[in-house]
């Protein structure tokens, strides 16, 4: 299972870096465009900006959680043992897995919302973008599931044993 889930992070990763370099694309193209005469005024590059900047979000969130990179608040005093670290991590996990749900939830929803919608320059429908928002909590979850385990085998250690 582990080696599926480093695929599929180092396929988001990869992803991750074509929608950077096609959103400075794009965004290079407008600045041309508007500042000089050598080439037409495309409309649809600020669009293809806009999109894969949302996506960009919702991957770079997604690789946060795999990486335990994301921001995070110290409200519980420091751990002494391995097990106590296992058992403050579980917590911290289990209310990012509660929120990553919600987000998952009403991500389906937004994504039906979209669904319904086409893009107003390209016609594209706007589930392409939408869609970013429930892939992202349904993946979180996964990651969060993944780290959990590891949470669990910290608070079942026992003391004196390395990890």
């Amino acid at each position: 299972m582990k080696q599926l889930l480093d695929s599929y992070y180092r396929l988001l990763s990869i992803l991750l870096t074509w929608l950077m370099a096609v959103m400075i694309l794009a965004v290079c193209l407008q600045i041309v465009s508007r500042y000089t005469g050598l080439i037409p005024r495309y409309i649809w590059t600020e669009e293809v900006a806009r999109f894969c900047f949302v996506w960009i979000i919702m991957i770079g969130a997604t690789l946060s959680v795999r990486d335990g990179t994301h921001f995070d608040v110290d409200l519980m005093p420091q751990p002494k043992t391995i097990g106590e670290q296992g058992s403050c991590r579980l917590i911290v996990h289990l209310a990012m897995a509660i929120l990553s749900a919600v987000f998952a939830w009403c991500g389906v929803q937004f994504a039906q919302f979209g669904a319904a919608q086409k893009s107003e320059m390209s016609g594209i429908n706007m589930l392409a973008m939408f869609l970013s928002f429930p892939i992202a909590g349904i993946t979180w979850i996964v990651f969060l599931i993944e780290k959990m385990i590891g949470d669990l085998r910290m608070i079942t250690t026992r003391p004196g044993t390395k990890r």
